[in-house]
């Protein structure tokens, strides 16, 4: 990757720059309304499996100490792109799912929902870390630069947990399968307050899914950032009565040249969070 050669206080505005990027949403947990039947692990079957809770999940959700080489943390509620669903319009209906999930929330009528943000770290922090930017010197600084480009190049990964009472979750996995395949050309989303601030997706493509839990949908979405496009990538995994869901973005895109290499969902990430549900 190409070293940044910004200046001292370039340093602050790379790194709001990374903030910006977090932006599409990240909370401890939340809750949707729902009814019906409970759940079972099985495709497509139904029976006596009770709903998770927000806190039942919340123990259920990846976290530190269950995958090395990642920081998990949730944005500030400032930084959410917004406070709840129903406050997320989109043009097409049938691509709200997709939307829900690019935005950390559940992609259909949950009982409750948590979610984290996931963060590639390197194994040996900088010694320069624990400094302010006032007190270091010309190696550390440039050592600090670095280390915040090689984050901007890596991969950032929204991972949602949230559970449904009846078929609630099969439906859920069939209404992002669905948009999908009707939502190829794309669709546009808008936060309650931000209608000249929408977001503009102008294609969705369906992806190899990971195969894990009772059943996964994939999908890479184009998004149009002033004019550059930029592909994040989405996932959505039914575990019984409950729907894990990644959306992944590579944050190369951020850096004057940056040309983000191919990447996708973490299988590590996946496999770690399928571990917790199991």
């Amino acid at each position: 990757m190409k070293r940044s050669v910004l200046s001292r206080p370039g340093v602050a505005v790379v790194a709001s720059a990374l903030s910006l990027a977090l932006a599409t949403g990240c909370s401890d947990s939340g809750s949707d309304s729902g009814s019906g039947d409970k759940s079972t692990g099985g495709k497509g079957a139904t029976a006596t499996v009770k709903a998770l809770s927000g806190a039942e999940l919340k123990k259920r959700l990846v976290g530190k100490g269950d995958l090395a080489g990642y920081r998990f943390a949730a944005a500030d509620q400032s930084e959410r792109f917004a406070s709840s669903k129903e406050e997320i319009t989109v043009v097409d209906d049938k691509c709200a799912p997709l939307a829900y999930v690019l935005t950390g929330f559940a992609p259909g009528d949950s009982t409750a929902y948590v979610n984290t943000m996931a963060t590639p770290v390197e194994a040996k922090p900088s010694a320069s870390s624990t400094k302010s930017m006032e007190d270091m010197t010309e190696e550390e600084l440039d050592d600090a630069l670095n280390s915040i480009t090689d984050t901007l190049g890596g991969t950032v990964t929204i991972v949602s947990l949230s559970s449904y009472e009846g078929d609630g979750a099969q439906k859920a996995m069939s209404s992002v399968s669905d948009a999908v395949k009707g939502c190829a050309g794309g669709f546009t989303a808008t936060a309650k307050g931000a209608k000249d601030d929408a977001e503009k997706f102008t294609k969705v493509e369906a992806e190899k899914a990971s195969g894990s839990g009772d059943e996964s949908v994939a999908f890479a979405v184009t998004a149009d950032a002033d004019g550059d496009k930029i592909v994040v990538h989405g996932e959505a995994v039914r575990h019984g009565s409950t729907v894990a869901t990644y959306y992944s973005m590579n944050l190369a895109v951020f850096l004057a040249d940056g040309k983000p290499k191919e990447y996708g969902i973490p299988a590590e990430l996946i496999k770690a969070q399928a571990a917790k549900l199991a």
